[in-house]
């Protein structure tokens, strides 16, 4: 049994722009004034910069994962433009993470909710060495597909079992067995951390839950 000691979630460069603007307007700004859009990304980069800075000069050598993330992802693909992404949204996140990279050997985990496959260069590009939670409902998120083209590169983290269907309202045999698929698809070669893909909410029948761990148990060790 491996362990390891993470941060909680931080690193929000981009979202916590909408959460300002709100989300239809920060879309507007992201069409009408990109100038604007990329100083506020500044701003929070800025926050985030001096937080790490000053958070990891105490516990920099005793954790083993720092979580960050953004969500650039939605149920049928990108949130918003790739482009759009690669110009003004992904420098600043790229920054982030080797500055914390400039200040501890953790491991960095990013989260994105969605259909990112079309960001995953980008996101090994700025240094992330873990995607979470791996939303294989998603489009182009098929987990066979995902463990071919980015194995070698990145762990994944998440993924065991969909939330919003199979989870909810599956029977705890139809659980089970996709549990023992997705992993039969990310275990080879190593390199996965089993999670479900989101949070378990409210109303999910707890037989179902034991279904998803015991299938984890029986299935997931190397």
């Amino acid at each position: 049994m491996t362990y390891a000691l993470s941060t909680g979630i931080g690193g929000v460069v981009y979202e916590i722009c909408w959460y300002l603007r709100g989300l239809e307007q920060w879309f507007i700004d992201m069409i009408e004034n990109p100038a604007f859009c990329a100083a506020l990304l500044d701003r929070t980069l800025a926050f985030w910069l001096g937080y790490y800075t000053e958070f990891l000069k105490e516990v920099g050598d005793l954790v083993d994962v720092v979580m960050i993330g953004d969500d650039i992802g939605c149920q049928s693909g990108p949130l918003f433009s790739p482009a759009f992404y690669r110009r003004v949204v992904k420098p600043r996140q790229k920054k982030l993470v080797q500055h914390i990279r400039s200040l501890t050997n953790a491991k960095i985990w990013y989260h994105s909710c969605g259909s990112v496959r079309p960001f995953i260069p980008d996101l090994l590009d700025n240094g992330i060495d873990i995607l979470n939670p791996v939303q294989i409902s998603a489009a182009d998120m098929d987990p066979g597909a995902l463990k071919a083209q980015f194995g070698d590169r990145l762990t994944f983290w998440g993924g065991g079992i969909d939330t919003q269907k199979v989870l909810s309202f599956a029977g705890p045999d139809e659980v089970r067995d996709h549990v023992r698929r997705n992993l039969e698809a990310f275990k080879p070669g190593g390199g996965y951390v089993f999670n479900s893909v989101h949070n378990i909410q409210a109303g999910v029948p707890p037989e179902n839950i034991a279904a998803m761990f015991a299938a984890a148990h029986q299935y997931g060790f190397y």
